[in-house]
């Protein structure tokens, strides 16, 4: 009888009376190799559901120690409907053997959906999402979906229970303990699974079912090609033009406001620009490529003008990201939309905490500490505050349903992120129509980089290539 046990994120195969060139049944052995130290076949733990299937389907006797994750007795029924769309990516899911990665916007409950697939898998789940403010979020609403006690793993707490949410970080730390007690693996936000460090949460883990969610799969560098591998096939997708407007997103209208650069201004970006291009010409690195930034801060490491090119670089980005006429902007649209809910959103944390002081606004970044940023938020939501000013750290899963305003002073060349920015101010609400304004500087490279991550359905433009 072949013996199957868990250990340190693995799955060992069989036992000491193997030898270790002995052929392994069912086909299994492609899946595994001989470990010297443990005297047993050793296989990948997300290899676990192929190969007990496997062993079945050729009627192998097999003891199955590894598996220490429950059935879900007694779940209640969820307390409401779901929308079609969610309907259709469970059954979606389903087809694909409760495996897959499911792609929606922002806003259309991918959470809801999520606990959809918990109740239909009825097995001890452990949920993976990015921040401490998801953590909290989702522990809350599968506490109303579910009832009973559901553990957390992060920010000081250390509480397992048959459903578990856990922080990206936290469920690292875990899985080689803990990889085996979990028959459900969701994963928040999965574009952030790939790679060489998180992707090991989902390879250590031994959950048959698994499901990725996310509002933006493609990934720069190509790593949304894993998913199959790591959670299963992308088995559903919609994107926010596909999707009624009002009843599941709000209307929306994207404003794209040029800035211009005062005289002053653009004397010295011109004066940093150069320079610093001139350093890249004499040392022949083109940004352009994938390893343009890594070689051009080794460059600036080792040259001896290395150090002013670097200085040159980032003054002119602070310019193009935050010129005085962008201030003057902000103003006017605050005025006009002192009646709405405000979101600006930076690209860095001074920019944000210029924003603050110059308009008394509430700032949360990533050093923001848990409650302010709970009452900042609470705040937001009954009107105390009409705007709040943020770098990144709401840019994922934080529910702003009060949102209607956004205002991109600043930000990265990411489709993700603009996605997601547009996203926080789509939840419906009766009357609502949202508004998006991007602030470009003209004639810097900050035009560019607003036409890079424009590239989305969302904005009228082509979609990006499939992600598997």
């Amino acid at each position: 009888m072949l013996l199957l046990r868990f250990q340190a994120g693995t799955l060992l195969v069989g036992d000491e009376s193997l030898a270790p060139g002995a052929p392994l049944p069912a086909g299994i052995g492609e899946k595994c190799r001989y470990d010297s130290r443990v005297r047993s076949f050793r296989a990948s733990a997300s290899d676990y559901p192929e190969i007990l299937l496997r062993l079945h389907r050729e009627g192998v006797p097999y003891d199955d120690q590894a598996r220490a994750y429950q059935r879900l007795e007694g779940l209640p029924p969820l307390s409401r409907q779901p929308r079609f769309y969610q309907q259709e990516a469970l059954e979606a899911w389903r087809r694909q053997g409760g495996r897959g990665v499911v792609v929606l916007p922002t806003g259309t409950g991918k959470s809801f959906l999520a606990q959809m697939a918990i109740a239909s898998a009825a097995r001890s789940t452990l949920v993976v999402v990015p921040t401490l403010d998801l953590l909290a979020q989702w522990a809350l609403q599968l506490q109303a979906a579910f009832g009973g006690p559901i553990g957390t793993l992060g920010g000081g707490s250390h509480d397992p229970q048959p459903i578990t949410v856990s922080t990206y970080d936290s469920a690292l730390l875990v899985m080689e303990h803990w990889g085996n007690r979990f028959g459900t693996l969701v994963v928040d936000e999965c574009h952030h699974l790939p790679g060489a460090a998180y992707s090991q949460i989902a390879r250590g883990c031994l959950a048959p079912f698994r499901l990725g969610l996310t509002a933006t799969p493609e990934r720069p560098d190509g790593l949304h090609r894993e998913y199959a591998t790591l959670l299963g096939p992308l088995c559903y997708r919609r994107e926010i033009t596909d999707l009624p407007s009002e009843t599941v997103l709000a209307p929306y209208e994207t404003v794209t406001l040029p800035i211009h650069l005062d005289e002053e201004e653009r004397l010295l970006y011109q004066e940093a620009r150069e320079a610093y291009l001139q350093f890249l010409h004499e040392n022949r690195i083109s940004l352009a490529s994938p390893r343009g930034w890594g070689a051009f801060l080794r460059a600036c490491a080792r040259l001896p003008d290395g150090r002013q090119a670097l200085q040159a670089y980032l003054a002119q980005r602070k310019i193009s990201r935050s010129p005085k006429a962008k201030f003057r902007t902000v103003h006017q649209l605050l005025v006009a939309h002192r009646h709405d809910r405000t979101i600006l959103f930076t690209a860095d944390n001074a920019t944000a905490y210029q924003l603050g002081t110059a308009f008394a606004l509430p700032v949360i970044t990533h050093h923001t500490r848990t409650q302010e940023r709970i009452a900042f938020l609470e705040g937001f939501r009954t009107g105390e505050f009409p705007a709040i000013v943020t770098s990144r750290v709401l840019n994922e899963g934080v529910d702003v349903p009060a949102a209607n305003v956004g205002i991109i002073v600043s930000g990265s060349g990411s489709v993700r992120e603009h996605v997601q920015r547009l996203g926080r101010i789509l939840r419906p609400s009766p009357g609502k129509t949202a508004l998006l304004y991007e602030l470009v500087t003209q004639d810097t490279g900050e035009t560019y980089t607003a036409e890079r991550r424009r590239m989305h359905p969302a904005y009228g433009n082509p979609p990006p290539s499939p992600p598997c």
